[in-house]
């Protein structure tokens, strides 16, 4: 198991994504700044905050568990993208990165689940 949460490449693209997605709400609407905006961001600082946390606990059931939540906040994060694309919300070129890196996180949290 890497020595840090900071080693593993997943919490780094998590990083990325979460960065992503706080460039991407810039540009949505004034009147989303308390529906979508911080729901999405909620989602992107949670995945990358369970990552580390869960890489934190004493036990790998815990380790799982928090990875879990991160996979479900990933998910949410790309339920999310979906309609902020059919909205036309945000710069597209971000929103395309923002959708690549969650694809990546994703794959990414499902291998590290059955190593672990």
């Amino acid at each position: 198991m890497a020595e840090s949460y900071r080693d593993l490449l997943v919490w780094q693209r998590s990083i990325q994504l979460s960065l992503a997605i706080y460039r991407l709400t810039i540009g949505f609407p004034k009147e989303e700044l308390f529906g979508l905006t911080s729901q999405i961001r909620r989602a992107g600082v949670s995945v990358a905050s369970n990552i580390a946390e869960g890489h934190g606990r004493l036990s790998t059931g815990e380790y799982r568990q928090f990875l879990g939540m991160a996979r479900g906040s990933n998910a949410e994060i790309e339920t999310q993208l979906v309609i902020a694309k059919e909205l036309g919300y945000g710069n597209t070129q971000v929103l395309n990165e923002a959708e690549g890196l969650a694809g990546e996180v994703g794959k990414m949290l499902n291998a590290l689940l059955k190593r672990l």
